[in-house]
């Protein structure tokens, strides 16, 4: 499907509005637009760069896509080899920030870009500038650009670092309804190349009037006023919501200040507040706003006033600047757009996160650390490294290549397979927390809520760490991985609704499938297993037919998963009166920590995963 022009998409008036702030105000910086796959989030990126083009085509705005597997060369730049060798001195080539420089930089799935190419990103959306200090160059570019971000939230958030230096971020509506999906597709197909060849584009005099319309708004944004009353309310409204830091307020001042622009009037008015507030306030909440009856957070309500209904005396009209709405009352109207659920914050699930790392592991991806002599089938060539280690050599070869008989022009490098080198990288490694559920008998509900809330606190603190989360559910013959590993809440929150209950206690290919499980999480990476094991331990289907031999399975199984380096955990949920210590040699048999816990909650659950992980 081709990209519709900013104009003809359908269901997004809350992102294009979004989009004109964007081209209005610079100092907004960027937008993250959060969307499941095919919402329109490329189309959005490609319709910013025609409302920034006001006045000039659109080919000659950059406009520079930041793919998925960029590297740190890609990102900053390095040595042009090519211009190198012709010139006979360093020649830089410009990476993405710097291409992008006076245009758009647009990166498509940014929650999944490593720290290695988000923390240049940063620094450049700081300092509107990229420095580059490598292979012997030291260059100082301009990079000031519009930065748009998308991701789909079932995947994961963005780092946070980034979304506080962007000004507008955006969530889509994940459902469309029948008609407007409807519409979406009368308009790709009356808007599809081989439609519109031959006569004018529908929707090019509406992009014209877009674009005429950020043109006045740019000059009317010298000339728009804003009262401190106001700034307040701003303010007050982001300490309401816990919104932290003083950035927010900043962006929320600029939004509001745009939108009055893009109306054409002089003075910031209460539907600009508002705006500013859905776009830049309520996106960063890190807990919900309380109803308009309530009193703010960590304030005593007022006392109550005694009123004299015996006095005749008509009360003072209340001043301008008590007829302003209050927040509490704005935001109240706008937390709908919120979800119901605190946990679905994005700045409240992501600084809830502990600091701290994992350690690193090397690999295909992450930091380039150093380059070694190797096999270029085997790992990415370094072009500027092995011309490095060719270079003392050149001279001899050349020589021994006259002396050979060679005719024609002498080759400029001359390499051999000795002077290969090919990079070495290192990213942060994580753990997997795979919590295995007993899905079978009566407690298999009580299970299932403390294995819920576990999940959702450990993938509250994933993202920090790198961690990722897997649920396996054994129940009836067998085992079935319901979450392979993720960090996404929304993920869990499905496979953990679908939970199916009732059977046998297939313990044993549950244990099987929790290996073969950390088996594929290490050839990814993850060095680190925590099998947390919600159990009674009392296994009762074998992986032959029949009772018989079922704890001699369980015992060498348990040894296999102890050989493997997976950390267990078994939180015994039986009921001391009835259990008769089978969880206890379960978690003997693994080698792996036991703990009496029937009651326990999902929180204790996960604070147990992390502890053995520190341990290690």
């Amino acid at each position: 499907m081709h990209a519709l022009p900013l104009p003809a998409l359908v269901g997004l008036d809350v992102a294009q509005q979004a989009l004109l702030l964007l081209a209005v105000e610079p100092r907004l910086r960027g937008i993250a637009v959060g969307a499941p796959a095919g919402a329109g989030k490329s189309s959005l990126a490609r319709g910013m760069r025609d409302l920034l083009a006001t006045g000039e085509r659109p080919s000659q705005r950059p406009f520079v896509e930041l793919p998925l597997g960029v590297d740190e060369a890609g990102l900053l730049g390095g040595l042009d080899i090519e211009a190198t060798l012709r010139a006979g001195r360093r020649v830089a080539r410009a990476g993405a920030l710097a291409r992008a420089d006076g245009g758009i930089l647009y990166a498509d799935q940014v929650n999944l870009l490593p720290d290695a190419i988000i923390n240049p990103l940063i620094a450049a959306l700081d300092t509107g500038e990229v420095r580059l200090e490598r292979e012997g160059l030291s260059v100082q570019a301009a990079a000031r650009f519009t930065f748009i971000g998308s991701y789909d939230p079932a995947e994961g958030l963005p780092r946070r670092h980034l979304l506080d230096r962007i000004g507008l971020l955006l969530v889509l509506p994940r459902v469309m309804d029948e008609q407007a999906r409807a519409e979406v597709v009368r308009r790709n197909m009356r808007h599809a190349p081989a439609q519109v060849v031959g006569r004018a584009d529908q929707y090019a005099d509406e992009l014209d009037l877009l674009r005429g319309l950020v043109q006045a708004a740019r000059e009317q944004l010298l000339h728009v006023r804003i009262d401190d009353s106001q700034m307040e309310q701003l303010v007050a409204m982001a300490a309401i919501c816990g919104v932290e830091g003083h950035r927010a307020d900043l962006f929320a001042v600029y939004a509001a200040c745009a939108a009055a622009a893009l109306a054409l009037r002089d003075q910031v008015e209460q539907e600009d507040l508002e705006l500013a507030a859905r776009l830049v306030i309520l996106p960063r909440a890190t807990r919900l706003p309380p109803p308009p009856d309530a009193p703010p957070p960590d304030e005593p309500p007022p006392p109550p006033s005694e009123s004299d209904d015996s006095s005749d005396t008509p009360p003072d009209p209340p001043a301008d600047d008590e007829l302003s709405i209050p927040p509490e009352q704005v935001l109240s109207a706008l937390a709908a757009e919120l979800p119901v659920e605190l946990e679905q914050l994005p700045f409240r699930a992501l600084r809830r996160g502990k600091t701290g790392s994992r350690g690193t592991v090397a690999g295909k991806r992450g930091r380039h650390i150093r380059s070694i002599p190797g096999d270029p089938r085997r790992g990415r060539i370094d072009v500027s490294a092995t011309l490095r280690a060719a270079a003392p050599f050149q001279p001899m070869r050349q020589e021994d290549r006259s002396r050979a008989g060679a005719h024609g022009e002498a080759a400029r490098v001359r390499l051999r397979s000795d002077d290969l080198r090919i990079k070495q990288y290192r990213s942060k490694a994580g753990a997997l927390f795979l919590f295995a559920v007993d899905a079978s008998g009566s407690m298999a509900l009580h299970r299932m809520r403390q294995a819920k809330g576990a999940v959702q606190a450990l993938l509250q603190k994933a993202y920090v760490h790198r961690d990722r989360v897997a649920l396996l559910a054994f129940r009836g013959q067998g085992a079935e991985l319901l979450l392979p590993p993720s960090q996404s809440v929304e993920l869990a929150r499905r496979a953990l609704d679908l939970l199916p209950t009732g059977g046998g206690t297939p313990l044993a290919a549950a244990l099987l499938a929790a290996i073969d499980v950390a088996h594929q999480a290490r050839s990814r990476g993850i060095m680190q297993t925590v099998l947390v094991l919600l159990t009674d331990g009392r296994a009762n289907v074998g992986l032959r037919a029949g009772r018989e031999g079922v704890a001699e399975e369980l015992q060498t199984i348990g040894r296999a998963v102890a050989a493997a380096g997976i950390q267990a955990i078994v939180v015994d949920t039986q009921r001391s009166y009835l259990s008769r210590g089978e969880a206890r040699k379960l978690a003997e048999w693994l080698a792996g920590q036991y703990v009496y816990l029937p009651n326990a909650r999902g929180e204790q659950i996960a604070e147990l995963a992390v502890n053995q992980v520190s341990r290690s």
